[in-house]
C-alpha cells in the first residue's frame, strides 16, 4: 500500500480518489488522541494544562497540527518514519505557547511552522444523495 491508495472498486478494478494510507491514517488518529486526552508529548507537557490554553486560542491547535503534518515523513508505501518526532516537534510549539521561558531546540525552521493553504471551501465530490 502506498501513501495514497487508489480506492478498489467491486470488480477489484482501482480508480481514484486516492485516499491517505491506513498508517498515516493511524498516526493522525493516535495524534488527536493525544492532543484531546491531554497526554501529547509526554512527558514535556507534563503539568500544563494546554488543553485550556487551545479552547481559548484555537489557532494553538492549527498550528500544532500543522506542525505534525509538516514534519511527519512517509516510507514509499506510506508507512510513517517518525511520526514520534513529528508529535515531539509538536510538543515543542505548544510549550513554547504556554510557557513562555521554554526554549524550543533547535529551532523550528519556517517550513515546519507553515500554514498551508485550506482545501477549497466545495468539494468536487459530491456528496452522498439525500443529506
Amino acid at each position: 500500500m502506498g501513501f495514497f491508495d487508489k480506492t478498489k472498486q467491486p470488480d477489484g478494478s482501482s480508480s481514484y480518489p486516492r485516499k491517505l494510507s491506513p498508517d498515516f491514517a493511524g498516526a493522525l488518529r493516535t495524534f488527536s488522541f493525544w492532543i484531546a486526552n491531554g497526554t501529547v508529548g509526554h512527558p514535556l507537557l507534563e503539568g500544563i494544562d494546554y488543553r485550556r490554553e487551545m479552547l481559548a486560542s484555537p489557532s494553538l491547535m492549527e498550528q500544532a497540527y500543522a506542525i505534525f503534518a509538516n514534519v511527519i515523513e512517509l516510507s514509499g508505501d506510506g508507512m510513517p518514519t517518525n511520526a514520534k518526532y513529528a508529535e515531539y516537534r509538536a510538543a515543542q510549539y505548544i510549550r513554547s505557547y504556554c510557557d513562555p521561558t521554554y526554549t524550543v531546540s533547535p529551532p523550528f525552521e519556517g517550513w515546519e511552522v507553515e500554514l498551508l493553504a485550506p482545501p477549497p471551501r466545495e468539494d468536487s465530490k459530491p456528496w452522498p444523495s439525500g443529506l
